[in-house]
């Protein structure tokens, strides 16, 4: 169990860190980590002793996606700017979003 919590805690601490150096890739690389160490954690009964730790990692799993969240709207904002993203997105009685990207020529012809 402790191995697969030191796992999590090693894909959390990493997802962090690119989240925070805007690093694509490094992201998947953790996300994908941290998902096969959470399903290990999860596969196994938690003992009394590590719940402390569990309820750290995932306060740290919420500060990652309190961050990633800000990380989103700032990609939104300058696509909005860019003029490469609609910036009213509505639902349909379907739930599907009919909002359209607008495409719009950044140079002067």
């Amino acid at each position: 169990m402790l191995a697969s919590l030191d796992a999590l805690e090693h894909a959390l601490r990493a997802e962090r860190q690119a989240l925070l150096d805007h690093d694509v890739d490094a992201l998947l690389d953790s996300t994908r980590a941290k998902l096969v160490a959470l399903r290990q954690v999860e596969a196994r009964p938690l003992s009394d002793d590590v719940s402390g730790r569990v309820i750290a990692l995932s306060e740290l799993n919420r500060d990652n996606s309190v961050l990633l969240a800000r990380r989103r709207r700032e990609v939104t904002w300058a696509l909005r700017h860019l003029g490469r993203l609609d910036s009213v997105g509505v639902y349909d009685a379907g739930g599907q979003s009919s909002a359209r990207p607008q495409v719009r020529s950044l140079g002067v012809g």
